[in-house]
Order: structure tokens, then C-alpha cells, then sequence
């Protein structure tokens, strides 16, 4: 059955190949860009079923009025699928406040606008699927990009408890844990902070690099990861949480790992801050 989509950021990487596989199994598609000149080339990968919208997602008011234009025009929306968002790069302590800021601006609120922006009328008709985009930063910390992964975190508590309000509704919630895939993500569509404290030199150096190095050149596939996305939208029972990617397993898995054994070894004291029983 054909479906209304709504897919934020579809200029390019993955939200254009999730735009491109929803497109290919007939679906329609509503996608938003940032800039005007983008619009056409994105309407002309299906005539009559893509239709692109200006959107900031860091607009609230933007947000809201793109949303209930949306479904006005389509009737309803069926998928969202909150893509927009950008990764920043740097240590804690060369990235400044601002630098922060702007990225929960993007990665977090931006994310939760549209979110509540569509769970109305979700709700009302009691279906809908909720896709929120996260990182396997988001599931375990990497050095190195801090901020990132901390509105990515953010991302997957959010999806989690949300998940759980609207169960009873019919709505699903899906949050996409996301390794390194072909996109410019890692390239040019990269926030760079610039080092300026030497002491750090010898430990994040090799990590830019080496991220430098594999941009055009990462395991990911996006086409890949969106006929896998496309194939969870049509079961019964989608997980809250999907990984994608081999790296993202592997190191999710390590982070999941080191998080046990620091719960293993302080259980003594864990337990140790409740109550006497005889209290």
C-alpha cells in the first residue's frame, strides 16, 4: 500500500537515497532542503509523488507551518523520517559553547519539533511510523566528536521514551543507529573545529586523519541502508533501536562491553546507597 512519507534533509547522502527507495517502491514523498535550487532536481526523481519544501528545522514556527502544510496537501502523513542533521568534529575542550549549541539546535530540537509537530495527527488516527536518524556515537562514545555524540545520545533516550508513550497510539518509533556510510557525512558536510591546544595533538590527530581518510571510502552503502529501512516500515513489529552497519555492531558492541564491566565490577557499591532493609 502506498504511503505518504515525509523525510527531512534529502539534498543529498541518506536522505536522498531514504527519499530515492521510497520513491522506488511507490510511494510518496515529501522532502525538505535548505536551499531553493535544490528543489527542482529533487521533484524530478518522480513527477507527481516527490515534492520538495523549503525547511530549517531549527525554525520551530517553520516547522510547525511545513508540517500542517504537508498535510493539507497530502492528506496525512504515514513516515516521518527526521534525517536533518550534520556531525561536528573537534575535542571538548578546543569546541566552544557555541559550537554546542548549534549542534543540539540542529540534531536535538530539530529533531523533537518535527517529531511533536506530526504526532497529533498521528495520534488521532492512531497509526504512523516515527524514524529519528542517530549514529552508533549515539550508543557508544567515541573520542574526538564529543558534541556530536551527545545530541546523538540525546536522540536515543528521546526516541526510547517516546517509543514507549505512543505504543498504545499504533505509532512506531524507530531509531536509526547509524555507522559509517558513502555520504559526504565525514567530507565537506563536516563541522571541523580547529586544533589549537598541542597537548591534544598526539591523541586526536591520528583520529582526524583517519576520518579524513576514509571519506569516499567508507563499508557503508546508502542504498543499502535504505531498502533496509524500507523493509523494517513493513513489519509487524519494528525495533526501537536498529544498528546499521558492521562497524556500528562491532563498536556498539564494544561500548556495550566496557559499559557491563564497569556495572560488574561497582555492583558491590551500586547497591550499597540504598536503604538498610530495616530502615
Amino acid at each position: 500500500m502506498s504511503k505518504t512519507f515525509l523525510i527531512t534533509g534529502v539534498s543529498g547522502g541518506l536522505g536522498r537515497a531514504f527519499a530515492q527507495q521510497a520513491l522506488a517502491d511507490g510511494h510518496r514523498v515529501v522532502g525538505t532542503v535548505r536551499r531553493p535550487e535544490q528543489i527542482q532536481a529533487f521533484e524530478d526523481l518522480a513527477p507527481q509523488r516527490a515534492t520538495a519544501m523549503l525547511l530549517d528545522v531549527t525554525d520551530d514556527d517553520a516547522v510547525t507551518q511545513t508540517v500542517q502544510a504537508v498535510e493539507d496537501m497530502t492528506g496525512a502523513i504515514d513516515v516521518l523520517v527526521s534525517n536533518a542533521g550534520y556531525g561536528l568534529e573537534g575535542t571538548v575542550e578546543e569546541s566552544s559553547m557555541e559550537d554546542l549549541r548549534r549542534q543540539f539546535d540542529v540534531n536535538v530540537y530539530g529533531t523533537v519539533a518535527v517529531v511533536k509537530a506530526v504526532l497529533p495527527s498521528m495520534r488521532r488516527r492512531r497509526r504512523g511510523h516515527i524514524v529519528t536518524v542517530s549514529s552508533m556515537a549515539g550508543l557508544t562514545a567515541l573520542p574526538g566528536v564529543a558534541f556530536y555524540g551527545a545530541s546523538k545520545f540525546a536522540v536515543e533516550g528521546f526516541s526510547a521514551s517516546l517509543a514507549q508513550e505512543v505504543a498504545d497510539f499504533g505509532i512506531h518509533v524507530t531509531c536509526l543507529a547509524l555507522g559509517s556510510f558513502r555520504t559526504d557525512w565525514a567530507g565537506r558536510s563536516m563541522i571541523r573545529v580547529p586544533q589549537t591546544i598541542t597537548d591534544y595533538d598526539e591523541v586526536f590527530g591520528p583520529i582526524r586523519a583517519a576520518r579524513q581518510a576514509k571519506d569516499g571510502n567508507q563499508i557503508g552503502d546508502p542504498a543499502r541502508a535504505a531498502k533496509a529501512l524500507l523493509h523494517i516500515l513493513n513489519t509487524d513489529h519494528p525495533p526501537v533501536h536498529l544498528a546499521l552497519g558492521s562497524d556500528a555492531l562491532r563498536l556498539i558492541d564494544e561500548g556495550q562491553r566496557r559499559l557491563r564491566a564497569d556495572l560488574d565490577a561497582w555492583t558491590a557499591l551500586t547497591t550499597s546507597t540504598d536503604f538498610a532493609a530495616d530502615h
